[in-house]
């Protein structure tokens, strides 16, 4: 039986109890060795019409398919956004503390566009989203907006058509951003695997060492562990 098609069943429960703004996020990059994680928003509003045919979660559909969706996807919703933590940060803050700037990034751009945000729903069990230290991100990050409800959803990138467009947003940027460093860092290889542990990767890494795109505060296999490694996730 094929996989159900992503909806705004919950979107439009949410905008009906209230919401003026809602804004879907999905992250991607978070469990790569190298490169940023990069989180998407999209946002909607009770007049939008359902997704593009084809949006689904990133990780179920081809490179192929997910740039296809992109120009239907650019004139969907209110407005999107694509914000990005890098491995300094990464290294710095660990990955959620990352997440949580991507994903203010992104909610910025976004304000920038709509105004206030009411509600996010993200992917997942966990809210990332809400930090416990605002003062913290707002030095590192301009025209924060205020925090909105968050509301999360286990596997919302596959129900949740808001979630999933935010999932191909964020996976098409990322990889073009990644196959742009691969020019850069041939040896890696990241033109195919985007920073992830590929077999290519792993060798290269044993070879060659870290280059400054990883995140070296992990356990980069092959690599001398620093003091204070974190574990990836």
């Amino acid at each position: 039986m094929a996989a159900a098609r992503p909806s705004l069943r919950l979107e439009r429960v949410l905008l009906r109890d209230g919401a003026r703004v809602l804004v879907g996020m999905d992250e991607v990059g978070r469990g790569a060795l190298a490169g940023p994680v990069s989180v998407g928003a999209v946002a909607l509003d009770l007049q939008t019409r359902s997704g593009p045919r084809g949006v689904a979660d990133s990780k179920l559909l081809t490179a192929q398919a997910r740039t296809s969706l992109l120009p239907a996807l650019s004139r969907w919703g209110l407005a999107r956004a694509v914000g990005h933590a890098s491995p300094a940060e990464i290294d710095e803050l660990g990955i959620v503390g990352a997440l949580r700037i991507a994903g203010t990034r992104a909610l910025a751009a976004v304000a920038e566009r709509v105004g206030e945000i009411d509600v996010v729903v993200l992917d997942g069990t966990h809210d990332w989203l809400t930090g416990p230290a605002p003062d913290l991100f707002s030095t590192l990050t301009d025209d924060v907006p205020a925090a909105p409800r968050v509301v999360t959803k286990a596997r919302a990138d596959r129900s949740c058509a808001s979630v999933a467009a935010a999932s191909v947003i964020a996976k098409c940027e990322r990889d073009a951003l990644m196959v742009a460093l691969h020019g850069e860092h041939p040896q890696y290889a990241w033109e195919h695997n985007k920073g992830y542990g590929a077999p290519e990767h792993l060798v290269a890494l044993a070879t060659h060492g870290p280059s400054p795109h990883h995140r070296t505060s992990w356990r980069l296999p092959g690599v001398a562990v620093p003091a204070g490694a974190r574990d990836g996730g």
